[in-house]
């Protein structure tokens, strides 16, 4: 799904995409570029002419598995883990780990259209409704503590613009993210439709926090096979298993290795700058206490009643 945005280009909006935008409200991003509000979320215009594809074009399977985040709040490791599971749930039997896709791919380009296809998404679960409609297929969502979140944001910026961590961002980026105006923003607005979707809807969305798969680890990723329709048998946990996809799936390993040294995502990015620390609570040594506590103020207020806390 993020090559439905990403390939799209500001000329190859339609005429119609172009009407809409002009009816749309519209801001400036941190960086500049122009953001209309579809739906209740901000987007470039090509991201847009890109999700109207996807919603008029896409057409579920039921096997499929959709990995959706708000950006940098685990995404990759999320993508890890769950080809990791998929992979071994098609190849139980395989004991050649040099084989792993994920030892010759970057996991953001480990999305697959063979049965089960997996695909991965930054909009919130009401744009992505639209292009399931009444799809059981599963979506797998991952949050991340809002300033953590922004913190790592900043540092993939920085490291696109080929810039020291400049401080004149961050000011941006932390004003734009309590305005609400940001990529696929509203931070918790994007939250709250997963949160939600994963009340009413248990069996088919699984809403995942990253700071609770950094404190538990096997226990998450037992959830998620078990959610993935391929938990783990006794023997598989009695043999390691668990561990050694854990391992595999690491963010260490990850950036270890060979392929995630060189070459660019879809979007550009090069594939060393997906990686950093993944450390929680990071936010303290770039945020200003007083950043902390207006971010942490307005999540507390947006979340109210919601049932979910941070």
């Amino acid at each position: 799904m993020e090559k439905w945005m990403n390939l799209m280009r500001d000329e190859d909006l339609t005429e119609e995409t172009k009407t809409l935008i002009s009816s749309l409200p519209s801001e400036k991003a941190y960086l500049g570029r122009n953001l209309c509000k579809y739906q209740g979320s901000w987007y470039y215009y090509n991201f847009l002419q890109g999700v109207l594809n996807f919603q008029r074009g896409f057409k579920p399977q039921d096997t499929d598995a959709i990995v959706a985040s708000y950006p940098k709040c685990g995404t990759l490791w999320l993508k890890a883990l769950t080809v990791a599971l998929v992979e071994r749930s098609k190849n139980p039997s395989s004991d050649d780990p040099t084989s792993h896709p994920l030892l010759s791919n970057n996991p953001h380009n480990l999305l697959t259209s063979s049965s089960p296809r997996l695909f991965s998404t930054h909009t919130p679960f009401n744009t992505l409704q639209v292009a399931l409609k009444d799809s059981p297929c599963k979506v797998l969502y991952i949050c991340r503590d809002a300033k953590d979140s922004l913190v790592s944001r900043w540092h993939i910026v920085c490291r696109s613009l080929n810039k020291e961590e400049d401080r004149t961002i961050l000011e941006s980026m932390f004003e734009s993210f309590c305005s609400g105006v940001c990529l696929f923003g509203p931070f918790w607005d994007h939250i709250l439709s997963y949160w939600k979707a994963s009340l009413e809807k248990p069996k088919q969305v699984l809403f995942m926090r990253y700071d609770e798969i950094k404190t538990d680890p096997h226990g998450q990723i037992k959830k998620l096979a078990e959610f993935l329709g391929c938990p783990f048998s006794k023997e598989e946990e009695r043999n390691g298993s668990i561990d050694k996809i854990l391992e595999m799936c690491s963010l260490p390993n990850l950036s270890s290795l060979d392929v995630n040294k060189t070459g660019k995502s879809i979007n550009g990015i090069e594939y060393k700058n997906h990686f950093r620390k993944g450390i929680v609570g990071d936010w303290k040594n770039h945020l200003t206490p007083e950043m902390g506590n207006k971010i942490d103020m307005i999540m507390k207020e947006k979340l109210k009643d919601s049932g979910l806390e941070f």
